[in-house]
């Protein structure tokens, strides 16, 4: 696994009050047991961000294990810990992230959300998604800190993700971390297929995206199903590539990507994490 910088640099902002943006790949759930090399570079990044904010008071965060009918977020105070698939070890079930939802901050994006044209309702029965809390369980791991979940429309695509992330852009000068859980590659038929060997395609997708994320070339980006080398090969759905949208909206202009990760896990997951900053 590269870096392209230390955690200590990817922690520096322009302006030290806004709180960067990170965006993870969740890749399977066994992340959560096999963490890897990304892993406990995200618990460093993690400490590091407490350090630097420890006036950190909530955590926004978009899954695509909630696909939902337009926009809604979770006020739930209390979320549980879903187990939401099936076939995995037993270990995997007994874990808990505990971390407490936070109603209140849920409402603070409804508002920025409805300020910026954009309908959405509240969901205050919402359990926390794998897609949430494996991520979390590396960056956060005492789950002291609270989290709001949102959903990700069913019939978004990249520019309707962005703008959601864009609205709540004003969270990160309010003691907010906003994350972006997806993966940087989504192939679950080759996953299962047991491949052990990085695939070429993998690596190429991947460092496409990076090279368009660093450059800022966001409207490529948006059409990255015809731009892309083997983009539907990495995505047969979207869903999972979606998020990195949401990241990229919140980080806005002029932000930089500080690499965290760029493993490779079963040959076909790209676990790619990074952090904006401006």
């Amino acid at each position: 696994m590269e870096n392209t910088a230390s955690l200590t640099t990817s922690l520096h902002t322009a302006d030290a009050r806004r709180l960067p943006v990170l965006f993870v790949s969740h890749g399977s759930p066994m992340f959560a047991l096999e963490a890897g090399a990304t892993g406990p570079v995200l618990t460093q990044w993690g400490k590091e961000l407490r350090a630097q904010f420890p006036q950190l008071r909530g955590v926004v965060i978009m899954s695509p294990h909630w696909m939902a009918q337009g926009v809604q977020v979770m006020s739930n105070p209390q979320p549980a810990t879903w187990h939401d698939f099936g076939g995995f070890p037993r270990a995997l079930y007994q874990l808990q992230y505990p971390a407490s939802g936070f109603p209140a901050l849920a409402h603070e994006v409804l508002d920025l959300l409805q300020q910026a044209g954009i309908a959405a309702t509240a969901d205050a029965q919402r359990p926390m998604d794998h897609g949430a809390w494996v991520p979390l369980m590396h960056v956060l791991p005492e789950a002291d800190v609270p989290v709001v979940q949102v959903a990700l429309p069913a019939h978004a695509d990249a520019r309707g993700v962005y703008a959601l992330g864009r609205a709540l852009q004003r969270l990160r000068e309010q003691d907010v971390l906003i994350v972006a859980s997806g993966s940087m590659t989504h192939n679950l038929r080759e996953f299962f297929g047991g491949a052990q060997e990085t695939a070429d395609y993998v690596v190429q997708f991947s460092r496409w995206v990076e090279k368009q994320v660093q450059a800022g070339e966001i409207d490529t980006l948006f059409d990255w199903q015809l731009r892309a080398p083997h983009a539907l090969r990495a995505h047969p759905s979207d869903e999972h590539f979606l998020p990195l949208y949401f990241a990229l909206g919140a980080g806005g202009e002029n932000a930089k990507a500080h690499y965290l990760s760029r493993e490779v896990m079963y040959g076909t997951l790209a676990m790619d994490a990074f952090a904006l900053q401006n």
